[in-house]
């Protein structure tokens, strides 16, 4: 019986979970297992049955200069894969269930702030289809927040330009609709009539169903996706590195620094957990200050504007 393969398939069919993510949970595993083999604690996983072990496993990757973040995310896979061994009555414990996992500094992601934003819009040439192209992925990208798997994933029939909408099939398929606003209607409508037929022409596939196309008439990919904002930035002019992460995370700052609630951000995000949604809820010093200089009633500036 191989319990890894079950699991595998457990985690895809059963808890939604993409291939990728379902790799990453089998490899920590084997990790586990390789250890538990060449130390001869156990002969294999069914084998860990003392608690000891689960300490001494994470003490272990301690003293590999893993970081706290790379051995919480091994134990929560671990922890995962027990609790089905146990639901499944294969154990009788799960010896990883009372290992705390390591404290992980929460980093804010890189800011990149409107001023930053217009100069990127300002500098894509959008005389050329690629370029007319760039622009709608790097408005769509900070207008709405998409993850670089959703915007890739996204299809004709998922664009609903009448009611100004489209259909996102998120993490966990778990789908959620993006609004547009009147620019990106006109972009995209402009997109869809005369540059992504230009775009198709170069390739084979006339029928092909992805909103994104590559400068060889295929679908986009993640890593084409990369390759398009580094290209933006280096004709930009600009130094820094940018990722489609930094401009979901632009989307959500902007949207709070405007005033947007933060359980609107955390649907427009598609996070299932409002937790998720507060790392972006970061404002500089500048912003606190005049915020709350002009909102306390007790400063004396807002007592004689009464």
């Amino acid at each position: 019986m191989d319990l890894i393969a079950l699991y595998k398939d457990y985690l895809i069919v059963e808890k939604n979970y993409s291939e990728h993510t379902a790799i990453s949970y089998i490899n920590d595993i084997k990790g586990f297992e390789s250890f538990l083999i060449n130390e001869g604690f156990a002969k294999d996983l069914l084998g860990a049955n003392r608690p000891r072990l689960a300490r001494n496993y994470i003490s272990y990757l301690d003293n590999q200069d893993l970081k706290k973040k790379t051995i919480s995310r091994k134990l929560s896979s671990l922890k995962s894969f027990y609790n089905y061994l146990v639901f499944k009555d294969y154990i009788d414990i799960n010896i990883f269930s009372d290992i705390k996992a390591p404290k992980v500094p929460k980093n804010l992601p890189h800011i990149i702030d409107d001023e930053a934003i217009k100069y990127l819009f300002d500098s894509i040439d959008t005389s050329t289809p690629l370029g007319y192209r760039n622009l709608l992925i790097l408005d769509l990208l900070y207008s709405c927040g998409f993850r670089a798997s959703e915007l890739i994933g996204l299809e004709i029939k998922d664009i609903y330009l009448s009611s100004g909408q489209i259909l996102v099939h998120g993490k966990g398929n778990k789908d959620r609709y993006i609004i547009l606003h009147d620019t990106l209607i006109e972009e995209i409508k402009h997109y869809l009539s005369f540059v992504r037929v230009t775009l198709l022409s170069k390739g084979d596939n006339t029928n092909e169903k992805k909103l994104f196309i590559n400068y060889k008439g295929g679908p986009l990919t993640v890593r084409g996706l990369r390759v398009i904002l580094n290209q933006i930035i280096k004709d930009s002019g600009e130094t820094y590195a940018i990722h489609p992460h930094m401009l979901r995370h632009a989307f959500a700052t902007t949207m709070l620094n405007h005033g947007a609630d933060l359980r609107v951000v955390q649907e427009l995000l598609g996070h299932e957990h409002l937790k998720s949604t507060q790392i972006y809820t970061h404002v500089s010093k500048e912003q606190l200050k005049e915020k709350y200089i002009k909102m306390h009633p007790r400063n004396k500036h807002n007592d004689k504007n009464k």
